[in-house]
């Protein structure tokens, strides 16, 4: 039955969380959050929305979404977290009418079901988890959940039991992570701050795998904080179940767990704690024996001790005076050994002072029966030689020892940039490895559907495009007469190219026709060697070619019979050719390379 003066938030909250997909229905049941904060602890007024929550059915809704999974709800664990905050504020304090049964026997259990399997699964991710930033959004959405767990179990302390025997807890319980297991115990210690009956009406086996795993962190585990936790759940244990209480003392499975505690230094920020669980594990007759044997144990160690250091100190008094001499001897001894090497290092100063100005002196002297050898016209160029010979070693010297110091100096930057040059060179190589890799193996991800707003958008930019490129329009007769125009073109083209092959296959020939009759011309011999028909083998039917020939020919001869005095200032010819002054005359044949004219 719904009730009457429902909070309008509630009533749309509830209509929005019936017409919204199901993917949607987390984010809106997040606003129940701000609708609680936003009204006063404890009033009527939180109580009425508390119930209006539960009728129309809210609270069941934030039930199914803890059981769905959280890849496929928005917000992921954060969400999650808030919701588990949301379901515990509400079942707190809840009248629920007419379904008090159904409340208490199916839903509350069910929610606390529900938030150690979530623990469980928070456990999972954080221990996957690689990032320190992921971790700690996990760590953060786990201590959520417990803490909204034990708000519920402080208003409704009969669920206690149940969170007890649940498997789930105790593997929340026996995890190996400091901070999840830390979390884990200080949520035990308050439940049973809150109600420890409830640890006898557990099952047995199950009581003592708690006991057990609260036992193996107290022993085990090197965080400080669980084993002060540790200490605090096994006193509280003990100081209200006499049956816990013998269980530790008398049981084959917790024997020696007294002598282990014992070994823990008293410093630690627990000792308090731990002396008070030392002492309720240990009878009050085996107390007092114990501390009779520590206190003969002291005495006796004292005495020894006591003894030892006076024999030691008997034993040092004759070695004292030793001890004293040769310390003072060997204070003598280094004074003097200190004082020698003052003095062979003045020795030694003095004499490289002596080698010094026995050098210079030599070196004068040397210079001296140099410029008596010398000629005195040459005294000033001898000077300036030997002052550009020492400039010149005083600068090899300086120069090599700046070029060394320097580069002593740029050592460390230069193995840094060598250092810097090889890590660039691996990151690339590494980052190139990877990129290959993620091109490889990357999957295809499709093409993406375009929706009416996208199409629209294209549209309208084709159309921009089109409005600022007008296309230009041509008409059918303008086209063929462009297109006849280009036909001419082409085939002007092809004819000139044709006639343009053939020059240039002509220019190619004549090339070499001349080249080949240069290579001849480099070949042939001299006038006085030719004999028979080798003359003839030149002949060519080109006339300007054999006229200038001609011509050349016989201006040779003019100026090789041209009298001497018409040669004065000219270079000596080399080999004179006589030619008889009848034979100018004679009619010369065609020159013709690469074959013999037919007379």
């Amino acid at each position: 039955m719904k009730p009457t003066g429902t909070d309008p938030r509630i009533l749309s909250l509830a209509a929005e969380v019936a017409k919204s997909p199901e993917q949607n229905v987390p984010v809106i049941l997040l606003k129940l959050k701000e609708i609680i904060n936003n009204t006063p602890l404890g009033s009527s007024e939180l109580k009425k929305i508390k119930q209006d929550i539960y009728c129309y059915d809210l609270i069941q809704y934030c039930l199914l979404v803890l059981s769905q999974d959280c890849s496929r709800i928005q917000g992921g664990w954060t969400t999650i977290s808030q919701l588990t905050q949301i379901l515990s504020h509400c079942c707190v304090g809840l009248e629920p009418g007419e379904d008090a049964e159904e409340f208490y026997n199916e839903l509350l259990p069910s929610a606390a079901e529900n938030f150690l399997v979530l623990g469980r699964r928070l456990q999972t991710c954080f221990i996957n988890a690689a990032k320190g930033e992921e971790k700690d959004e996990l760590l953060h959405s786990f201590q959520i959940v417990t803490d909204s767990l034990f708000w519920l179990l402080g208003g409704h302390v009969q669920l206690i039991q149940n969170v007890l025997q649940s498997d789930h807890f105790l593997r929340l319980l026996q995890t190996d992570n400091v901070q999840i297991g830390s979390t884990v115990m200080t949520m035990l210690q308050n439940i049973l701050q809150i109600n420890s009956g409830d640890l006898l009406r557990i099952e047995g086996k199950t009581l003592h795998s708690i006991l057990d795993e609260v036992v193996f962190k107290l022993l085990s585990t090197p965080s400080p904080d669980i084993r002060s936790t540790a200490t605090k759940i096994l006193l509280l244990m003990t100081e209200s179940h006499q049956e816990i209480l013998i269980l530790l003392r008398l049981s084959a499975c917790y024997k020696g767990l007294r002598s282990l505690l014992n070994k823990y230094e008293p410093g630690t920020e627990f000792s308090q704690e731990l002396g008070q669980l030392i002492a309720l594990l240990t009878p009050k007759v085996y107390q007092e024996v114990e501390e009779q044997k520590l206190h003969q144990a002291a005495c006796l160690i004292q005495a020894y001790w006591k003894g030892f250091q006076t024999r030691k100190r008997l034993k040092k008094l004759p070695s004292a005076v030793i001890t004293l001499q040769r310390s003072f001897r060997s204070k003598r001894t280094k004074a003097l050994l200190k004082l020698n090497k003052q003095k062979e290092e003045e020795h030694r100063r003095l004499q490289l002072q002596l080698q010094r100005q026995r050098a210079m002196r030599l070196s004068r002297e040397l210079r001296l029966s140099m410029l008596e050898i010398v000629h005195p016209g040459q005294v000033e160029k001898y000077n300036r030689e030997i002052e550009e010979k020492s400039a010149l070693i005083i600068q090899k010297h300086w120069r090599g020892y700046r070029e060394r110091r320097n580069f002593r100096q740029q050592r460390p930057s230069l193995t840094e940039y060598k250092a810097a040059v090889i890590l660039q060179r691996a990151t690339l190589k590494f980052l190139e490895k990877c990129r290959k890799k993620k091109k490889l193996f990357a999957p295809w991800q499709g093409l993406q559907d375009l929706t009416d707003a996208r199409r629209v958008e294209l549209k309208q930019q084709v159309d921009d495009y089109l409005r600022r490129h007008p296309s230009s329009q041509m008409s059918d007769v303008t086209s063929r007469e462009l297109h006849s125009q280009a036909q001419e073109q082409l085939q002007h083209y092809l004819m000139g190219r044709a006639l343009e092959e053939r020059a240039q296959q002509h220019r190619e020939a004549l090339m070499a026709q001349i080249s080949t009759n240069i290579e001849q011309l480099m070949k042939a011999p001299s006038l006085k060697e030719a004999e028979g028909k080798e003359p003839e083998l030149f002949l060519s039917r080109s006339r300007p070619v054999a006229a200038k020939a001609k011509q050349a020919h016989l201006t040779t001869l003019k100026h090789i019979q041209a009298p001497w005095w018409k040669k004065l200032g000219e270079e000596e010819a080399g080999d004179e050719i006589y030619v008889p002054k009848e034979e100018f005359s004679v009619e010369l044949g065609t020159l013709f390379i690469g074959g013999t004219k037919p007379p």
